[in-house]
């Protein structure tokens, strides 16, 4: 195993789209719903409340049918509301990494395959990958009625429906197993991982956030930020989730050339490394990014060796 150290970020990345910010004036245009949760700072600049998820979701369907050529988006009350620069931030990293094994350029087109695992009701990476550079990709979940609602984004945005496709994970206890078949050939993969370990932890973080953006000191909260059971939390919570994806990628050396996967504990990053040394991969990276204040990473891991990743079909 080959390590690169860490390189640390301090901004979105540089080709990120929303790097320098919201146009709200663009945003109401493209989504006139936002336009009523829209308010002023103490600093009179434009922003939303982050700790509404009904504010953050009109956000959200403007950023999509502004910049990522989207005509339709929802998800269920309850399901998570993800954040849409940091979600690009993500692909833009992959896509920076397949560049450094395809001659410096940023390969284009449905034959690059993405495998999103616990892609949720949202469809976010497959929508922002495909709009960026005409990916495709596959979404699976435990979720039923989560890849319902994605199917149904997909229906609705036309350039989706042979560029995305979903898969049931009808065992929770794995991960690529009954999803990566022996003939395929996925570039990368990619997860932003159940966080928690118990539901109780997660209610605790959702307060600690409400708490922060309202500046309050409230004693209990709903899940403000969305997420049902399996997107937030999990037995062993993201360490053992990504220990389990780790162990399992081992079994599909010739079938992905980038395993990756969110690590939004750093404390977590030492043990997935030692993990991941026990199963001899010929290379790993980890790559910092940033969203504002909050600090995040995903490392990347590959059983190709060096002649096999040269002759990597993109």
């Amino acid at each position: 195993m080959k390590p690169e150290s860490t390189i640390e970020k301090t901004n979105l990345h540089p080709k990120n789209k929303h790097i320098k910010g919201y146009d709200f004036k663009l945003l109401i245009e493209k989504n006139l719903n936002l336009k009523q949760f829209v308010i002023l700072n103490p600093l009179e600049i434009e922003t939303i409340d982050f700790s509404n998820p009904e504010a953050v979701k009109e956000l959200n369907r403007a950023l999509l049918y502004t910049y990522y050529d989207v005509t339709f988006w929802d998800i269920p009350i309850d399901y998570l509301c993800p954040p849409i620069p940091g979600r690009a931030d993500y692909i833009l990293y992959i896509a920076d990494l397949l560049a450094k094994s395809n001659q410096g350029k940023i390969p284009i087109g449905e034959q690059i395959m993405g495998l999103d695992v616990g892609i949720g009701a949202n469809c976010i990476y497959p929508i922002i990958g495909n709009a960026l550079f005409e990916w495709s990709f596959v979404g699976t979940d435990i979720d039923e009625d989560a890849l319902q609602n994605c199917k149904k984004i997909i229906g609705k945005n036309l350039h989706l429906i042979d560029a995305v496709s979903m898969q049931l994970q009808l065992n929770s206890r794995y991960i690529f197993k009954d999803i990566i078949l022996p003939e395929d050939r996925f570039t990368f993969t990619m997860c932003n991982p159940p966080y928690h370990t118990s539901q109780e932890e997660a209610t605790k973080e959702a307060l600690r956030k409400v708490n922060n953006l309202e500046g309050t000191n409230k004693k209990e909260t709903s899940l403000n930020f969305g997420g049902k059971n399996n997107e937030l939390w999990c037995d062993g919570g993201e360490l053992a989730f990504i220990q389990q994806m780790i162990f399992e990628s081992a079994k599909y050396p010739l079938n992905c050339f980038w395993f990756t996967t969110l690590i939004s504990r750093k404390e977590h990053l030492k043990s997935i490394l030692k993990t991941l040394n026990k199963v001899s991969p010929v290379e790993v990276k980890t790559i910092e990014m940033a969203q504002g204040q909050k600090i995040s990473r995903f490392v990347a891991w590959t059983f190709l060796s060096e002649k096999q990743q040269q002759n990597w079909k993109f």
